[in-house]
């Protein structure tokens, strides 16, 4: 399923600007948003995280007609990964920025994996770095080629997902989710300035967590303190809150009272924003 230039279309092949910048620099944004029921869980926040992206690199969306095309597509897709995609649109060659930018958006749709939601992970750390002193590392640009290759180093070592250090060694994320560590019974999680995208759903689950009573904090988290940890958690739009069961050779308890009052919660709001019973979530 596939949206573009003002209507829904079948499959997900379309005609495309060669010289798109999305295409030849990878200069754009995109989003990936969780639609159950021919609903958007947390849509508003969505699209305020893609208005504020555009923003920050230098052109604006039409965020009425975007929110608008987001709920035909999960309407028509039911349940699904919804993805919207905005590139600053075609330009001459060189690296400055056309002015005005003509941005070029679409939205495509994909089955959700089955049984991916709140199910557990483990995280291989990578060699890589996070580079924290870059507006990129908290937006999510159209260039993933370092979490592509962690993903691949990962997976070949048997691993789910690549965890990220920043350039000061630092914990920043996972290659496609913020990351929570429970520590002295509080729930940690490095802040932006370490690297980390503002996640829809990290920003739920701090909600969430002062909401139960559980303590929360943003700040600073070196390795050896979150492999010392009572429990790791990672979050993302499509699979809620993952249990997080080993770093490297280092692995966790498989329940813990804390993540387990997060992850009923998580579901509930979920399963309220999308109008679907909670065991659907």
């Amino acid at each position: 399923m596939l949206w573009f230039d003002g209507a829904l279309h079948e499959g997900s092949r379309h005609g495309f600007d060669l010289s798109d910048r999305g295409l030849t620099l990878g200069d754009g944004i995109f989003d990936t948003a969780l639609c159950l029921g021919g609903r958007i869980a947390f849509h508003e926040a969505h699209l305020a995280r893609l208005a504020a992206s555009a923003e920050d690199l230098g052109f604006s969306i039409n965020r009425e007609a975007m929110g608008e095309a987001m709920r035909l597509v999960a309407a028509a897709i039911g349940d699904g990964a919804l993805r919207t995609t905005v590139t600053r649109g075609s330009g001459p060659r060189g690296l400055a920025p056309p002015e005005p930018a003509r941005p070029v958006w679409w939205i495509t749709a994909a089955p959700r994996r089955a049984g991916s939601g709140f199910a557990p992970v483990s995280l291989y750390p990578s060699g890589m770095r996070r580079n924290e002193t870059s507006p990129a590392a908290r937006i999510k640009t159209l260039g993933y080629l370092d979490a592509i290759l962690a993903a691949r180093e990962a997976r070949a070592r048997g691993f789910d997902e690549a965890l990220f250090l920043n350039t000061r060694g630092h914990l920043a994320c996972a290659g496609t989710g913020n990351l929570f560590a429970v520590l002295d019974g509080r729930l940690v999680t490095p802040p932006l300035s370490d690297g980390v995208l503002p996640g829809i759903v990290r920003a739920q689950v701090l909600g969430l967590a002062e909401s139960l009573g559980i303590g929360t904090a943003e700040r600073s988290l070196a390795l050896d303190e979150v492999l010392t940890a009572e429990a790791v958690v990672m979050t993302n739009s499509l699979r809620g809150l993952s249990t997080v069961t080993a770093i490297g050779t280092t692995a966790f308890p498989g329940a813990h009272g804390t993540v387990a009052a997060l992850s009923q919660a998580l579901r509930l709001l979920i399963a309220e924003e999308c109008g679907v019973p909670p065991e659907v979530a």
